[in-house]
């Protein structure tokens, strides 16, 4: 299977390096990774549309989840799981960390979440959801989730 990459890694200070390992891991799964990096595109709107071309060309989508410079993940990485989703490819998506939206926010406000009205809000006075999920219900629902890294997203995806 061709599988699309999807996650803040290319920004990494070691992202190639990191790229190369993550063909390497999807080649020993038996699959053929699609790397956003792999484009020749510099502009803003040629990379959207390889990437675009690469999530098409792709059998199902891999997403690192994980926080991004906040407590959600990188809103590039929801695009392409959206885009993914909508042209019906399955996604499997992982969390380094096994914890509950109201766990993850409260955490990285460093104090517990005030409740009112029986809701949790966090420092703003905005409601957290709390279905008990690790991501929004509209990530968490529809993508197959597995707690840890590529690996194990990959043993999920060969498991069926």
């Amino acid at each position: 299977m061709k599988i699309y990459l999807a996650g803040p890694d290319v920004f990494r200070p070691d992202a190639l390096a990191w790229a190369e390992e993550a063909r390497r891991a999807c080649h020993a799964a038996g699959h053929q990774a699609l790397v956003p990096l792999d484009g020749v595109e510099t502009t803003a709107a040629g990379i959207y549309y390889a990437n675009i071309g690469l999530i098409r060309a792709a059998d199902a989508v891999l997403a690192n989840l994980n926080p991004f410079r906040g407590c959600e993940p990188d809103s590039g990485t929801c695009v392409e799981v959206g885009f993914a989703l909508a042209l019906g490819k399955p996604v499997f998506g992982y969390l380094a960390v096994a914890e509950g939206t109201t766990e993850r926010v409260a955490r990285l406000a460093g104090a517990p979440l005030d409740i009112r009205d029986g809701r949790a809000v966090d420092r703003d006075g905005l409601c957290v959801e709390d279905f008990g999920l690790p991501l929004n219900l509209m990530l968490a629902v529809p993508v197959r989730l597995v707690v840890g890294g590529l690996g194990e997203a990959l043993a999920l995806l060969n498991a069926g």
